[in-house]
C-alpha cells in the first residue's frame, strides 16, 4: 500500500504509528477478547482508558487545578449551542475572525443577545484583530463572556496573542488543539472537535473551569448541561468510545515526541517550508493571511485564476497530494499541516509547488 500525502482540512491525517497500533489491537483490547468498540463503557477497562486519556491531556497542556476535562459528542458545532445555553444570560461578545466564528455567534443568538466585539471581515478575514493599546476591548455592560475562534481553518489565520478580560474567555480550539503549548489559565472554557489534530470525527474535548460551572444554568435539560458531564464523568450516556480511545493513543504519541513544545517546533518548520515557497514565488502563489496572523495549521493561498487553481489541485492529486483545494465558500487553495502531516509530506508538496510554478512559467 502507498500512503497518500494527506493535507485534508478535517477529517485529517492521523499519525501512522497510531494507526498501526490501533490496527494491531483492534480485535482484542488488552486481552479482553473484545474490540474496543465492543466493550462496555461501564467496564473497568474502559474507565481506565478514559481516565488515562484525560490525564495525558492534562499533562500535555499543563492544565492547572480547578479545571475539568470532558469528552462530549456533537463536535464544535454543538458547542456553539451549548456554551450559550449554559452561560448566556445578558449578552455575549464575539470576536469574528472567519466563518466558524460567525457561525458560533449565529448559533448563540438563539439564546440571547450577542454582539461583535471586533472583526477582520473588512479584509476578508485575512488577519486577527490587533489587541488595542489599552490592553483589551471595551465590553458592553453585563457581558457574560467573550468568545474567540483560535485557528480559522477556512481563512488560514491563528491567534498568537490572547486578549484578557474581566469576564470569562471562551475559545474554540478545534483546529489547533494540542498543536502547541497554550496557557489554559487564560481561559474559562475551551472546546475542540478532535477531527483535525488528534482523532476521528465524532468527539469534542471540553476544558472547563470549576468557577465557571458555578454560574451555569440548571433550567435546561440535563444532557445539555456541562455540570451533568462533570458529575457523570463524561458517561451520562454512552460516550464516543472509539474516538476517546484513539485520542488517548495520539496523546501518548505526542508525549513520546517530547510534548507540545516539541510538536510546536515541528509544526513551525513544516508550515515555514510551505510559506517560503509562497513568499518566494514572485506572486505566482498569493498568500491570503497577513504574515503576522498566519496559521501553522491551515495555509491558504490563491493563484491567478480559479481555472489555474483547479488545475493545480488536479495535478497535485495525480502526485498523491490530497486535499489542497480551498474551502468551497472562498475558493483558492488550502494546505492543512496538522500534527500528523510529516516533514517529508511537506517537502514533497513544496517541490511540487515549485515544479508546478516552473512548468507554468515555461508554458507562458
Amino acid at each position: 500500500m502507498t500512503r497518500a500525502h494527506i493535507f485534508n482540512p478535517g477529517p485529517a491525517a492521523m499519525p501512522l504509528p497510531v494507526l498501526k497500533e490501533v490496527q494491531q489491537e483492534f480485535l482484542d483490547y488488552k486481552g479482553t477478547g473484545m474490540s474496543i468498540v465492543e466493550i462496555s463503557h461501564r467496564s473497568p477497562e474502559y474507565q481506565e482508558m478514559q481516565t488515562e486519556t484525560e490525564q495525558d491531556i492534562k499533562d500535555l497542556l499543563k492544565i492547572p487545578d480547578g479545571y475539568h476535562v470532558l469528552f462530549m459528542q456533537g463536535g464544535g458545532s454543538m458547542q456553539f449551542i451549548l456554551h450559550a445555553q449554559n452561560f448566556l444570560i445578558h449578552r455575549g461578545a464575539y470576536i469574528n475572525t472567519g466563518s466558524w466564528a460567525t457561525k458560533a455567534e449565529a448559533a448563540a443568538s438563539f439564546y440571547g443577545e450577542t454582539y461583535e466585539l471586533a472583526s477582520s471581515k473588512d479584509d476578508n478575514f485575512s488577519y486577527i484583530p490587533e489587541i488595542p493599546a489599552s490592553g483589551t476591548w471595551v465590553l458592553k455592560p453585563d457581558t457574560d463572556y467573550v468568545h474567540i475562534t483560535v485557528n480559522n481553518t477556512i481563512h488560514g489565520t491563528e491567534w498568537w496573542q490572547f486578549p484578557h478580560f474581566d469576564v470569562p474567555l471562551f475559545a474554540d480550539m478545534s483546529s489547533d488543539f494540542l498543536s502547541r503549548p497554550v496557557d489554559v489559565s487564560n481561559f474559562d472554557l475551551i472546546y475542540a472537535g478532535i477531527q483535525k489534530n488528534v482523532g476521528p470525527a465524532g468527539c469534542v474535548v471540553v476544558i472547563i473551569k470549576d468557577e465557571l460551572l458555578r454560574r451555569a444554568r440548571t433550567d435546561i435539560a440535563p444532557y445539555l448541561q456541562y455540570k451533568t458531564f462533570v458529575e457523570k464523568d463524561s458517561t451520562y450516556n454512552t460516550p464516543p468510545v472509539f474516538n476517546i480511545y484513539f485520542l488517548g493513543k495520539v496523546a501518548k504519541w505526542l508525549k513520546n515526541l517530547g510534548g507540545l513544545d516539541a510538536m510546536y517546533e515541528i509544526n513551525k518548520e513544516k508550515a515555514g517550508l510551505i510559506y517560503s515557497v509562497i513568499d518566494e514565488s514572485d506572486g505566482f502563489y498569493k498568500g491570503h493571511a497577513r504574515p503576522g496572523s498566519r496559521s501553522l495549521m491551515n495555509i491558504t493561498f490563491n493563484m491567478a485564476t480559479p481555472e489555474l487553481e483547479a488545475d493545480f489541485a488536479a495535478e497535485a492529486a495525480k502526485q498523491n497530494l490530497i486535499g489542497v483545494k480551498g474551502h468551497r465558500s472562498v475558493g483558492g487553495c488550502r494546505v492543512s499541516t496538522y500534527n500528523a502531516v510529516t516533514m517529508d509530506d511537506c517537502k514533497v508538496l513544496a517541490k511540487f509547488m515549485r515544479d508546478y510554478q516552473h512548468a507554468h512559467a515555461s508554458r507562458s
